[in-house]
């Protein structure tokens, strides 16, 4: 049953929330069963591990497998709240804000990672460049589309002179 994106939003009493649930639609299995040693950033990974998707939600993998990246969007329910607004990033011995950073220490403990797809099969998303503790909860997928996902950028704030490697 096709329903309409007019009938999907409530425009007419529109509140600004509270607060904001979500309820994990997967999980992630990963080589990665502690915090030692998950690497800081997908692009440094080679690491490859599975997402099951819960079987209610199978149905939205369709035509997915056409893509070569997704967006993994996930919670850190590691994470003890509430955290400290600033923190040390792993590249500088000097403190940041962590909307400047890319700790999973946050406000709201929110990752995403963008992952390369290897394949689907059922229910179950296997990929590569995995940084994802193991049992992660997954709140969201997308496709990663490069022309409209990469920017040019003249800017990258305090990492400038940081990075030593070029990131692919």
């Amino acid at each position: 049953m096709e329903i309409s994106k007019r009938e999907l939003y409530s425009f007419k009493e529109r509140k600004f929330p509270e607060e904001i649930c979500f309820s994990p639609i997967g999980i992630i299995n990963s080589p990665f069963t502690d915090l030692t040693g998950i690497p800081i950033q997908p692009s440094m990974s080679n690491a490859k591990g599975k997402i099951e998707i819960f079987k209610r939600y199978q149905d939205a993998l369709k035509d997915l497998d056409g893509f070569s990246y997704i967006f993994c969007i996930y919670f850190f329910d590691m994470v003890r709240l509430p955290v400290p607004l600033q923190s040390k990033p792993f590249l500088k011995d000097e403190i940041k804000g962590v909307f400047a950073i890319r700790t999973p220490f946050r406000p709201n403990p929110i990752g995403i990672s963008v992952l390369e797809l290897i394949e689907i099969k059922d229910n179950t998303i296997y990929v590569n460049k995995l940084d994802i503790l193991d049992k992660t909860p997954i709140i969201d997928i997308k496709p990663f589309i490069p022309q409209f996902d990469n920017r040019e950028t003249s800017k990258i704030g305090w990492l400038k002179g940081n990075i030593r490697r070029k990131v692919s």
